[in-house]
């Protein structure tokens, strides 16, 4: 098992990409602390797994951060892997976009991820050791009509990650980046039948990822296997850029 006796947090874990990494982990032999905003939620999803403790967290309030990491440390000692996974969409054109939606992105999808990371980092520091993996994006590589908040927010996770990787590096800390394409999660199957076939021809593989070939991308950084790999930014998009 790679993850044996390893304490891995994940934001947003409730369903989508975050459950789905939190399911690989599990089997694995990692420790999983489950943290989503949705409570009843995060009980259910935890309730699928062997070794999952369920935490209602707000990425965007750092007092509760704060209480799930000192339950957690309290408990466990440590906190080993760190998957901000975390986000939210407000989709709007520029013209159009209200300065609501563009801060309630900003304040979860970025500010979410350095609250998070501020608070567990020191544990890491004080441990020597730890990955910390930042969900970004394609959106936060090329770009996206009418995403100005989201493609914002994942530019900024990957200067996070790489700027992070430089401080924390020498420290025996890594930390990197993962940016999905579409993934078949229920938001994006809610989405037109035209538009997801428009998406699909878009790919060289002609079909949207899943959920589990994310979370793989997830176990390779969060793993030993990748103990080399630091200030990485991994796009898992079905070659949808090329």
């Amino acid at each position: 098992m790679r993850l044996r006796n390893k304490v891995a947090l994940i934001t947003g874990g409730a369903n989508g990409i975050g459950f789905a990494t939190a399911k690989r982990f599990d089997e694995e032999g990692a420790k999983v602390i489950l943290t989503d905003l949705n409570a009843n939620a995060v009980k259910e999803a935890a309730s699928q797994l062997k070794q999952a403790e369920p935490h209602v967290m707000n990425v965007t309030d750092r007092a509760s951060i704060q209480a799930v990491v000192d339950e957690v440390i309290a408990k466990h000692q440590h906190i080993d892997i760190l998957i901000n996974n975390a986000g939210i969409t407000q989709d709007a054109r520029l013209v159009k976009m209200t300065e609501q939606q563009f801060d309630e992105v900003i304040d979860v999808n970025l500010k979410g991820v350095f609250n998070c990371t501020q608070i567990i980092v020191p544990h890491m520091l004080e441990a020597k050791k730890g990955s910390i993996i930042n969900a970004s994006s394609v959106v936060g590589l090329y770009g996206n009509f009418g995403q100005t908040n989201y493609s914002a927010s994942k530019f900024g996770v990957i200067g996070f990650t790489k700027t992070w990787a430089r401080e924390f590096g020498q420290k025996g800390i890594r930390v990197n980046a993962v940016c999905p394409g579409f993934i078949a999660t229920e938001m994006v199957k809610a989405m037109p039948e035209d538009i997801l076939q428009g998406i699909e021809k878009r790919s060289w593989m002609s079909r949207l990822g899943s959920p589990e070939e994310i979370a793989n991308v997830y176990l390779f950084l969060a793993s030993d296997e990748s103990s080399y790999v630091n200030g990485v930014t991994i796009e898992a998009s079905g070659g949808i850029s090329l």
